[in-house]
């Protein structure tokens, strides 16, 4: 798997993406709203920053200095969304002891808004997860993973929606297939369902029937593969009311996010920021309200 390159100038706080740049004076006169999502991926329990013995990427991450950006972004900023696409769980000690507990109180002590589930959550198996559950004060969202027949039912939703000033945002997430990378003992009777088919299937429940101006996948199914996997990029292809993908499983560090039209020819978002909590990514959405039109800057910021 190709992984792009991360920035390994630790003085770089962020990039903004300039073919999105736009002057906010442009729309001086109309009314605009301004909504920041900010989203991690793959942290994999590392609670503490890397360790400073030389290697790439020591002292960065750490959930006390995120939480610490995450704390002046609000403060700086009306309305903010914080998500997490997957795999909180298996990567140091702190989750050999505590099995996930420290993970989520951390998290819901930042105010995570939701998250979704990624396949290194069950590393406990699904009653480990399962007890966990109460530490996460955040709903957990997911509309491929039909859970019925296990103890998980009724303890995810497929979307959540936010309102946010005068904008409505539906959040819908989505799990990488289970069987064969995760112990069947592990998932149990965890049954994957289509991927493309369910959220396009929720994603125009909220498009339409809940009226959200926009719409965010929380996605663990990867970047892309060199093969035919569904993944994040064929996701966007073949979508048709998805504007941002979030995602997670292949590590992917992104300066900026990249853009794919689905299948209407409408733009779609993905971004992703690494693993171990190294990255916050952020993106900002402008909504100018007479025309509907939205504008996008991406600042993806290391933890340093």
């Amino acid at each position: 798997m190709k992984r792009r390159s991360f920035l390994k100038k630790a003085g770089t706080i962020g990039i903004l993406v300039g073919s999105n740049a736009f002057p906010l004076q442009a729309f001086s006169d109309t009314e605009i709203t301004k909504l920041t999502v900010l989203h991690t991926n793959d942290v994999h329990s590392r609670i503490e920053p890397f360790p400073m013995n030389g290697g790439l990427y020591q002292g960065l991450g750490g959930a006390a200095k995120r939480a610490a950006l995450i704390n002046k972004i609000r403060a700086e900023e009306k309305n903010v969304l914080l998500f997490d696409s997957g795999d909180i769980f298996q990567g140091t000690p702190y989750f050999n002891y505590f099995g996930g507990e420290l993970e989520f109180k951390l998290m819901s002590a930042m105010k995570y808004d939701a998250a979704t589930i990624g396949n290194h959550d069950f590393d406990a198996g699904i009653d480990g997860l399962f007890r966990q559950l109460p530490h996460a004060d955040f709903p957990f969202v997911t509309c491929n993973y039909d859970f019925s027949d296990t103890i998980m039912n009724d303890q995810t939703k497929p979307y959540v929606i936010f309102q946010k000033a005068d904008i409505r945002i539906g959040v819908l997430g989505l799990g990488i297939k289970l069987e064969g990378m995760v112990p069947q003992q592990s998932f149990g009777n965890t049954q994957y369902l289509d991927p493309i088919k369910n959220a396009n299937r929720y994603a125009e429940i909220l498009k339409y029937d809940e009226k959200c101006d926009l719409v965010i996948c929380l996605s663990h199914l990867g970047y892309s593969y060199d093969d035919e996997r569904v993944s994040d990029v064929i996701l966007a292809k073949n979508s048709k009311n998805i504007d941002l993908i979030l995602g997670g499983h292949t590590h992917t560090f992104m300066k900026e996010p990249d853009k794919y039209f689905n299948l209407v020819g409408k733009e779609v978002l993905i971004n992703q920021v690494g693993w171990a909590g190294m990255m916050l990514g952020r993106i900002d959405v402008y909504f100018e309200r007479n025309y509907k039109t939205r504008c996008k800057t991406c600042k993806n910021l290391i933890i340093k």
